[in-house]
């Protein structure tokens, strides 16, 4: 696992795309997961203390001992922790704009089978800022051009799923996104740039040390497939 930043009591890594966090009924076929490979790389149990889904890379948080977990579960809990994601999503979106959307929780078949499945909605809201557009003179859809969005998103909640249904909500999906995503555009981009994954990475995490109180701001590198479909695009000056 590559690591972005490491002391005492926190670590943090740069999950790929496609790696579980840890192990999940949902997905017994996988074999390999973030908290089994990080503890084996450092020799002692780490402890999650948010999560990233399967196909989002980026920036993920562990705690070296059950105290600095609970104690960073109590920042993550409170408005003391910003998230930062770069999103490329299919349309030309508003250059900012603050998504207030409640969402109902995602209740999977086999593992929530007791849980409520009327619950209300929960309060979930995402702030944007457009970094760049394009449009390719590719027909995909009924459209004779296909127009995209580069994007910076922040989070305000943390539900399941939040950002790729935001984006959905708001007609604008995360290109690669299979379950709340277009296939047509998809399918545009596995053909045409070679990508097979979600373009969602999450760049940055900001909090305050529950040790310290000392101001701690982790970055992620993007990932190859994600760096070169910028350059691809005309991008990467609108990262510099």
């Amino acid at each position: 696992m590559d690591i972005l930043y490491q002391d005492e009591q926190l670590v943090a890594v740069n999950k790929p795309a496609g790696l579980l966090v840890h192990r999940s009924d949902i997905d017994r076929h996988e074999t390999q997961f973030a908290v089994q490979m990080l503890r084996d790389q450092l020799g002692q149990k780490v402890f999650p203390v948010h999560r990233l889904d399967k196909p989002t890379a980026g920036v993920l948080l562990f705690a070296l001992n059950a105290d600095a977990a609970r104690q960073m579960m109590d920042v993550f809990m409170g408005v003391g922790v910003k998230k930062t994601y770069l999103a490329i999503v299919r349309g030309h979106t508003a250059e900012q704009e603050i998504i207030d959307y409640p969402l109902k929780e995602q209740l999977d078949k086999m593992t929530d089978a007791r849980a409520n499945q009327h619950k209300a909605a929960q309060s979930a809201v995402t702030h944007y800022q457009r970094l760049a557009t394009t449009e390719l003179l590719f027909p995909v859809g009924r459209y004779p051009t296909s127009r995209y969005s580069l994007l910076s998103l922040t989070p305000e909640t943390g539900r399941k799923h939040q950002l790729r249904r935001h984006m959905k909500h708001i007609f604008h999906p995360i290109i690669g996104d299979t379950s709340h995503g277009d296939g047509v555009q998809n399918a545009f981009f596995r053909k045409h740039f070679d990508c097979h994954q979600l373009l969602l990475a999450a760049t940055q995490l900001s909090f305050a040390h529950p040790s310290s109180s000392e101001s701690i701001s982790i970055n992620a590198p993007l990932d190859a497939v994600f760096s070169r479909i910028l350059g691809e695009l005309g991008w990467q000056e609108s990262l510099a």
